[in-house]
């Protein structure tokens, strides 16, 4: 007789636990049907890549000294670089520099160690190609800048959630001058930068 109570109150839980995580799941879809959707229809509208997007990366072919610091930091030792030593300069003259970004794992330590910045990040993420090959990029096409989203007359510039103003969730209809919820880098130096001219004006003061 116990038992059976015993598997009657052990059903009667579980059939109370699994009505409320149903009931859970029910409430997260229902709070999704109020809100409005924020698709992007891409490639008709695209999103603004942040500050410190790592996209395609950017070659500056006069600017390379062939100092091959890049391929010692890169854990994959993915550039190519293919230079002579010229010997009325006493001088590396660089002759090729490619990088195959079909297996790059843009970790941004080529472009972070380069002591001449002859290689810089790009907002370009739209790398998909038929033939793998084709993303082994040489001088010239690395050297390529690309369009950027705030430019392109053909395409409906769209922040990210990151950037969208505090409270504000859909990226549509927002204006350019809305300030976004957090600060930017700049601001944060300068109000770093009045904090500690207070200090030392308090310091003085006393």
């Amino acid at each position: 007789m116990f038992n059976f109570l015993k598997e009657v109150g052990r059903y009667a839980k579980h059939s109370f636990l699994a009505g409320r995580y149903i009931g859970q799941g029910l409430s997260v879809t229902f709070d999704h049907m109020r809100r409005r959707p924020i698709t992007v229809q891409y490639p008709y509208e695209k999103l603004i890549p942040s500050e410190r997007f790592r996209g395609r990366i950017h070659f500056e072919f006069d600017k390379c000294i062939s100092c091959e610091v890049c391929v010692r930091v890169c854990p994959i030792n993915l550039p190519v670089v293919d230079w002579e030593f010229d010997k009325a300069s006493k001088k590396k003259k660089l002759n090729h520099y490619s990088i195959d970004f079909g297996v790059c794992i843009f970790c941004g330590n080529c472009v972070e160690f380069c002591p001449t910045n002859c290689l810089s990040f790009t907002e370009e993420y739209e790398l998909s190609v038929y033939d793998r090959h084709e993303l082994n990029l040489d001088n010239v096409a690395m050297g390529r800048l690309p369009y950027k989203v705030t430019e392109d007359a053909m395409v409906t510039p769209l922040r990210e959630l990151v950037y969208l103003p505090k409270a504000v969730l859909n990226p549509h209809g927002v204006p350019d001058d809305a300030h976004r919820a957090g600060m930017l880098p700049s601001e944060i130096l300068e109000q770093a930068v009045e904090n500690v001219n207070e200090i030392n004006s308090l310091k003085n003061d006393s």
